[in-house]
C-alpha cells in the first residue's frame, strides 16, 4: 500500500463523504475541526455549500435571503465610511469563516478588520504559496462581526454565536434583524457583551465605541 492510500481512504470514508461516485459532505457527522479545512478537497466541498462546524458537528446554515446580505452589506458600507474619514485602515469582507476554536468554525454575515488588528492579521503567514490571511479561514479574532438574524434561526445568533465569540475575543458584535427592523451593537467586556447601542425602525444609532458614529437606520432598511 503506497503512502498515499490512506489520505484517500480517509477522504472518502463513507460516513463523513457518502457513498456516492463522488464525496458530499455529510452533515451531522462528528469529529470535524478547522484542520480538516486545510485539506483542499475538503476545502472545496465546503466552499460548495454554507457549512459550519459546531463542537464538532458539520451543520448547514439556512438559506441566504437578499434582505439579511443587503443590511449587513449597508452597515458595512456606513462604517466604511466612518472609518475613512477617522484615517484609519480597514479590510471588510461578507461570508467569511471564523475558526472560534478548533470544532467551531462559524461562517460570519459580515467581517471588518481595522486599526491594529489590521496590521496584526497582516503580519501572519501561511505554508500554501501566494496567500495571505484573506484567503484562509480567521485564526485571529476580528475587529467586528456581524450577523444578519435568519428567521427561525435567532438563537443561534443571539446566543451561540454571541457566546463564541466572546471568548474568542472579538471586540465588537452587531447584530442586525432585517425583518424586525433592529440593531444591537455589543462590545466585548471580558469574555461577554455589553449592550453599546441598540436603535429599531427608522432610530438613529451611535455605538460610543465609536465615537462620532451615526447610523441612521431607515438607510440600513431601505437603501
Amino acid at each position: 500500500m503506497s503512502l498515499a492510500e490512506p489520505e484517500i481512504l480517509t477522504r472518502r470514508d463513507p460516513y463523513r463523504f457518502g457513498n456516492g461516485a463522488e464525496p458530499v459532505l455529510q452533515v451531522g457527522t462528528l469529529g470535524w475541526s478547522v484542520k480538516d479545512l486545510e485539506d483542499p478537497e475538503i476545502r472545496f466541498l465546503w466552499d460548495q455549500g454554507r457549512y459550519e462546524i459546531i463542537e464538532g458537528v458539520l451543520t448547514v446554515m439556512p438559506p441566504a435571503y437578499f434582505r439579511g446580505g443587503k443590511v449587513a452589506d449597508n452597515l458595512k458600507f456606513i462604517l466604511r465610511s466612518y472609518l475613512v474619514t477617522q484615517k484609519i485602515r480597514a479590510a471588510f469582507s461578507g461570508e467569511v469563516d471564523i475558526a472560534a476554536a478548533p470544532p467551531r468554525v462559524l461562517r460570519a454575515d459580515g467581517v471588518v478588520v481595522f486599526g491594529d488588528d489590521l496590521t496584526r492579521f497582516e503580519a501572519l503567514r501561511f505554508d500554501a504559496p501566494n496567500t495571505t490571511w484573506e484567503d484562509h479561514v480567521l485564526t485571529l479574532p476580528p475587529s467586528l462581526v456581524i450577523e444578519s438574524i435568519s428567521q427561525r434561526h435567532e438563537e443561534h445568533d443571539r446566543v451561540t454565536k454571541r457566546k463564541w465569540y466572546g471568548r474568542f475575543k472579538v471586540p465588537h458584535y452587531w447584530i442586525v434583524d432585517g425583518f424586525a427592523r433592529t440593531l444591537e451593537c455589543f462590545r466585548l467586556n471580558g469574555d461577554h457583551y455589553d449592550l453599546d447601542a441598540a436603535g429599531t425602525q427608522y432610530d438613529i444609532v451611535e455605538p460610543p465605541a465609536f465615537p462620532g458614529l451615526k447610523i441612521p437606520l431607515r438607510e440600513v432598511w431601505e437603501t
